[in-house]
């Protein structure tokens, strides 16, 4: 039997298939740090039902009428103050983290990023992957440990862009890596490395995450729970391979309060005074739930941490890098994004 080939109409649409993709999710940022670019952006972000649980009917005249009118100004100087030539820290490094990990999973693989809230988006980027041809995308939040505002707003936000595609790819999702023994083991390469490197010994290590409404955990949030136990993995970790001396003091403390809520305590801010108060004289602060370094770790932790810990009487203070695009994140983040991979590479 003879087989021919068979030949497609001439007005048959040309498409691309058969690829996989990788696409890094960060926060995101404005795109200028000018007020009317941080409104936009902070209305698209706190307009997320899953970052502020809060119905929308009560809501949107407290954001709209208030908080859009006066908090933009006051974020715009924040992010101007650690604005680079490239632009926005956390887009930029996210995009060293898009360009890194490329290098070291080779050719045949696409390797993208995006922002929850602003620009690149989520559906920009996913729609552009499938039109190069990738049928199979992994999705990869940069998001160690869980919480419905982080992690799941970003799946909720692919579900979406997922809804308007006639043709879908096939999706996987990226877990929290919050006591992965890769992510600890980056963390401890990293943040000792930093240690040894700083002009004095701190008294005390301050691991600092981002904070979180106390009734996101009395509702079943696992984040303060991931928190805790990537802080203890990581003391142990470090005491462990003799990086920190046996008298430091190592706590857990979570920044970024917004509002008249309760929030997880201890607050960083709150701490810093405590510490300086009670005597410390020299700390230093890591934050290992950030991916990389933006607004909340150069501006309110290495600025404004520093001025409420000298102002109380702190002396020496220093705030340690994310592990961002360096030599161990990316070796932990090469290592879980190929295990999630495994069956389509």
């Amino acid at each position: 039997m003879t087989w021919q080939k068979q030949r497609l109409p001439e007005d048959h649409p040309s498409v691309r298939s058969g690829g996989i993709g990788v696409l890094l999710v960060n926060l995101g940022t404005p795109d200028e740090p000018d007020a009317k670019s941080v409104r936009r952006y902070l209305a698209e972000f706190l307009s997320d039902g899953r970052v502020i649980e809060i119905p929308p009917i009560a809501w949107q005249p407290i954001l709209r009428g208030i908080i859009l009118n006066t908090r933009p100004k006051k974020s715009a100087r924040a992010y101007a103050k650690v604005w680079g030539e490239r632009g926005s820290p956390l887009a930029t490094i996210t995009a060293d983290q898009a360009e890194a990990l490329r290098e070291r999973l080779g050719t045949g693989l696409t390797v993208d990023y995006a922002m929850r809230y602003g620009n690149p988006s989520i559906e920009s980027r996913l729609v552009a992957m499938k039109e190069a041809g990738c049928e199979r995308i992994l999705v990869a939040p940069l998001y160690p440990q869980y919480c419905a505002a982080t992690t799941a707003t970003v799946v909720d936000k692919v579900g979406q862009v997922l809804a308007k595609m006639r043709w879908q790819p096939s999706i996987r999702t990226m877990p929290p890596y919050h006591d992965d023994p890769a992510y600890i083991a980056a963390l401890t390469q990293d943040i000792g490395a930093q240690l040894q490197g700083l002009s004095f010994a701190p008294e005390v290590l301050l691991l600092s995450f981002h904070g979180m409404p106390k009734r996101t955990l009395e509702l079943g949030d696992p984040y303060h729970c991931h928190c805790r136990k990537t802080a203890r993995l990581l003391e142990d970790s470090l005491r462990g391979k003799g990086v920190i001396a046996p008298d430091w003091r190592v706590q857990t403390s979570f920044q970024s309060r917004f509002g008249p809520a309760k929030w997880l305590e201890p607050a960083t801010d709150a701490t810093l005074e405590a510490e300086a108060e009670r005597g410390t004289k020299r700390i230093a602060i890591a934050a290992p739930g950030f991916a990389a370094d933006c607004v909340e770790t150069l501006e309110e932790l290495a600025i404004e941490g520093k001025r409420q810990f000298t102002d109380a009487g702190g002396d020496n203070f220093a705030v340690l890098s994310c592990l961002n695009a360096g030599a161990p994140g990316m070796e932990m983040l090469e290592t879980i994004v190929r295990r999630e991979l495994f069956g389509w590479i």
